[in-house]
Parts: C-alpha cells; structure tokens; sequence
C-alpha cells in the first residue's frame, strides 16, 4: 500500500505541512520582536566664520622705538577700525573732535570729510569736555601720573612726578605717542594717547584720557599739528552716530594707571 504521508514531498521546490508549520512559527515569533531603530544623526554644525583679515594699518610696526604687534581686529568691532567718513558738523578743518558718548574721535578734514578713530574714554568722574587746543605732541612719551592719581593709587609712587615718571615702554600707559592739551594756556592734565590695551577701544576705562590703538595714534600724530584745536563733547555729538555696545568678556588685566 502507497505512505499518503502529507510530510512526504510532492515535487520540487514544494513545502510540507511540517516547513510550512514550522515556518509560520518562526514567523509568528518574529512578529512579537521590537526593532531598534538607529539613533538619529545630529546634523553638523556650521563652521565658525573666518577671522577677519588684519588690515595693512593695523600691521605690526617692527621699525618703532619698541614693539608695536599688530591689532587682533577679531576683538574690536569694525565700525571702531579707523576710516574716513562724512563730516557736516560746523568745526573747521584740523580740529580734533571727541565725542565721548559715541566713542569716536574725528580729525576734521577737507570737503566735509573727516577721519575717524574709535577711542577708549574716561570712566564716570574722570571726564572731561570744552574746547582746548593740542600744545604738544611727543614720541614714546614719558608717564607722570599727576599727584591727585597717586594720592588714590599709591602704588603709582614710584611714577610721580617727583620720581621722574615712568619710562617710554610696553608697560607705559601712554603707549607709542600722546598729545597734550592745554586750556587757556594752562595743561588740562588730559591726553590723547596710545595704548598696548586693544582691548579697551570702545569702553569707559580710563582716568580721563582718551586712548587710541598704538596705530590709529601714530597715524594722528602725523597728521595733527602743534596749536591744533580740539572741541570734546561728553553728551554727544549733535547728529554722530552712537557706537554699538559689545561684550567685555575676556578683557586683560589693566596696566598700571590706567591713564
């Protein structure tokens, strides 16, 4: 008598009822099973832009009594970069104009133009502002804290006036060049100087001076002459634009003085 067992395979290629059960368990089985799905890709981060380039007029200046490094731009905002720029304000070619509120300071040229610089100015109580004229000017300049600065800081003793000052230098808060103003003859004890401090442009740090990068001072001193007269502004000048805030985050320790 011929087996009929269904487990017996009837071709090729054909399944018996024992695969085809054994199948659909497996199959049952797979079903019961929770796929992990791959973790999602953070998409990358766009690159940092690129540091801006440092300008030719902020370059290092290796032929100057003493090293003058080149400005970081990356930590001055570029509205405080020196540049030449529109003038219609009633002061007449050569005057140096200050306006403390927006950090600027102006050197009025021809043809209603007039090159502007961003400046660091002098803290709550320290400021000053009327009309002078520039006396003076001076290369690498001397220190001499004036007696009123010493009696607030004495550690500034050994700068006084009766020590002689503090010598031309990296250390010197008066940097690569100052000019002197004077008011009815007489010294204002207020400067227009350097500093090694970049960081300090655009802020309210000094004790009255106004300080300007090492380079944009050497570019005035060059092109301001002895008798000049400057006109300082502590409200504003009517009209300029007002410079933008920025964060202070990071800034260096002062020099001594902090002129």
């Amino acid at each position: 008598m011929t087996d009929s067992s269904t487990d017996a395979p009837t071709g090729p290629g054909r399944l018996t009822r024992r695969g085809l059960l054994a199948g659909g368990s497996a199959f049952l089985l797979s079903g019961c099973v929770t796929a992990n799905p791959a973790p999602p890709v953070a998409p990358t981060p766009p690159a940092p832009p690129p540091p801006p380039a440092t300008p030719l007029m902020y370059q290092a200046l290796p032929n100057e009594r003493f090293p003058v490094e080149a400005v970081d731009v990356s930590r001055i905002p570029q509205h405080l970069w020196r540049q030449d720029v529109a003038f219609p304000h009633a002061e007449r070619p050569g005057t140096v104009v200050v306006d403390t509120q927006a950090k600027y300071l102006y050197h009025v040229g021809q043809n209603g133009m007039a090159t502007r610089y961003g400046i660091g100015v002098g803290r709550d109580g320290f400021a000053w502002d009327g009309r002078a004229v520039i006396a003076y000017k001076r290369e690498w300049p001397r220190w001499t804290p004036p007696d009123s600065m010493v009696a607030r800081q004495p550690e500034l003793q050994p700068y006084s006036i009766a020590n002689g000052g503090m010598d031309p230098g990296p250390r010197n808060p008066l940097g690569a060049r100052a000019l002197y103003i004077h008011q009815n003859g007489a010294d204002t004890l207020y400067r227009l100087h350097g500093t090694f401090q970049p960081w300090s442009i655009g802020k309210a740090v000094s004790s009255g001076c106004i300080r300007l990068l090492n380079q944009d001072v050497i570019h005035l001193y060059d092109t301001v002459r002895d008798g000049s007269p400057i006109v300082v502004y502590q409200g504003g000048l009517p009209g300029a634009p007002v410079a933008e805030s920025w964060s202070e985050e990071g800034l260096a320790p002062p020099l001594p003085g902090n002129a």
